[in-house]
């Protein structure tokens, strides 16, 4: 085991309160290509269109019309989601927190395997493909068993009557503002923050992590490559997650 393995899991031991913040990294060990750097669909493809929100608002009904009329024809990126399976890192994550030692997760990523994994205390800062969104009251619902019909377009939320779009945020979205609270509030709390599979780069996301430094708490990062946050790091742990993670786990118990 390594001495940065060791330091890390004393850190977290010490620590008070430990968060977490997952960025894409996580996902590309079950089989999802990241948006972004090598590999990348939108290094490829290009990225999409940065008014999708705007476009969305102007004419919801349009935007529920090309949704209903692809049906089952998916992009490879919706596939590979489909058919991915939380990786060991997902369900290392999960037991950290039900030892009690994570205490909240914040993830950039739209695939749900952290939940599949088991993690309860999840923030989407950036939405899950499999939940439908109320974009007034930010009531959501699982895609499965919405209590709405999808033959009116566009479908309206029955709490407050809103508009309802997909949960995952588009570009020129704003950040669902009840996830942002919980981010935020968890930020506040955090004496330590672990780092797995993100750039830091993309914000509001990579704020997180700075404020946690700069109220004097400490950073673990899990990357297979260096980040905009590795200099600052207490502990940088090089390698793939679902690799890093359960032996951190390991070291963990071994001393818990």
């Amino acid at each position: 085991m390594s001495k940065n393995i060791e330091r890390a899991a004393q850190i977290l031991l010490k620590s008070k309160y430990v968060i977490c913040l997952t960025g894409a990294g996580i996902s590309v060990e079950s089989g999802i290509r990241p948006f972004r750097g090598p590999g990348g669909l939108w290094t490829e493809l290009g990225e999409p269109p940065m008014d999708g929100y705007q476009r969305f608002v102007r004419d919801p009904k349009a935007h529920w019309e090309e949704i209903m009329k692809r049906g089952s024809r998916t992009s490879e990126f919706a596939r590979a989601i489909g058919e991915a399976k939380p990786n060991p890192a997902h369900t290392a994550l999960a037991e950290l927190e039900q030892m009690g030692l994570l205490k909240y997760l914040i993830t950039q990523n739209i695939d749900n395997l952290h939940i599949a994994a088991g993690s309860k205390n999840v923030a989407e800062i950036h939405g899950n493909t499999q939940k439908l969104r109320c974009v007034e009251c930010n009531t959501r619902w699982s895609r499965d068993s919405a209590p709405f019909s999808l033959e009116v377009l566009p479908p309206r939320c029955p709490e407050c009557n809103g508009i309802v779009k997909t949960d995952t945020v588009m570009f020129g979205e704003p950040i669902p503002p009840d996830v942002l609270r919980v981010c935020q509030r968890e930020s506040l709390r955090a004496d330590c923050m672990l780092s797995v599979g993100t750039s830091a780069f993309v914000y509001p996301a990579a704020g997180f992590p700075l404020e946690v430094k700069r109220r004097g708490g400490v950073l673990v990062e899990v990357n297979l490559y260096e980040s905009e946050l590795s200099p600052i790091c207490d502990v940088v742990l090089t390698g793939k997650a679902g690799e890093v993670l359960p032996q951190l786990v390991s070291a963990l118990r071994s001393v818990k």
